[in-house]
């Protein structure tokens, strides 16, 4: 029964590793694709321009 102890754990984070990428690809696409990419775009945007630079408080 040891093997059976051993092995259980891997087997079950496989399954549940398989069920989250099947998961993740099924939920892509669908009705809010545009929506979603122009979101991450926007992001994105903000993340990569250039902002107020900083400056040296104190003396």
């Amino acid at each position: 029964m040891d093997y059976v102890a051993a092995l259980l754990p891997p087997v079950v984070m496989a399954v549940a590793f398989t069920c989250l990428i099947v998961t993740m690809i099924k939920s892509q696409g669908g009705a809010n694709k545009s929506k979603e990419d122009a979101a991450v775009d926007a992001a994105l945007a903000r993340a990569e321009s250039p902002g107020q630079k900083p400056t040296a408080h104190g003396a």
